[in-house]
């Protein structure tokens, strides 16, 4: 089966790709079918990830998988979420991994309470007009580091500390983030889905 991933964020499809393999499910970014991007216009992941799927299923004509993620950092109120992919723009940086983490720590600087949190929400539709969008949310806590640490991974991975580890996301191998990250347990409950939902299996993977 054929998904169209409503993101170009490569290292997504790549965690995505590995997670859905068990299924045989297919992602092909939307990118490659020559799709825009859609308009995030909301506050909350799952809408956003709803008018994603969406956006792609209309313009492919084949079912879509949409992921919406971000950080949300307890001392900013849960912040910055879904402005996560452009946090650095709000204190003057360009757009980037890199400038997120920077303008994050800055900001976290003398801040005692360094608790956060990684969230996906994941949301796959058969149709544009699937009435019923599979929806599942992943969910990471952890603590910022002060500095980042590691080589592995992307976004905030080198911050963000998993005390049941002693590591940051960015220290551990491929297979124990993807077990562990919030996209990967957003994942797992996505695949349960469509295993039940759509291809009519309840056996698990």
């Amino acid at each position: 089966m054929k998904l169209v991933l409503a993101s170009n964020n490569a290292g997504k499809l790549a965690e995505l790709q590995a997670l859905f393999a068990p299924l045989g499910v297919e992602l092909v970014r939307q990118s490659e079918l020559g799709i825009a991007e859609a308009p995030e216009p909301h506050r909350t992941f799952v809408e956003n990830a709803l008018a994603k799927a969406r956006h792609a299923a209309r313009e492919s004509g084949l079912p879509a998988l949409a992921d919406d993620a971000g950080l949300c950092v307890e001392a900013f109120g849960g912040l910055p979420g879904v402005d996560t992919a452009y946090y650095a723009t709000q204190f003057g940086y360009e757009k980037g991994d890199a400038n997120n983490v920077r303008a994050l720590l800055e900001q976290l600087q003398g801040q005692t309470d360094r608790r956060a949190a990684l969230v996906s929400t994941l949301v796959a539709l058969r149709s544009a007009d699937d009435p019923e969008p599979l929806v599942a949310t992943g969910r990471a806590p952890g603590l910022i580091t002060e500095r980042p640490v590691g080589d592995g991974g992307f976004g905030f991975d080198p911050v963000m500390y998993l005390p049941q580890f002693g590591k940051t996301f960015a220290e551990l191998p491929t297979e124990v983030k993807n077990a562990n990250s919030h996209r990967g347990r957003a994942a797992r409950q996505m695949l349960a889905l469509m295993r039940e939902r759509w291809f009519g299996l309840t056996e698990k993977i």
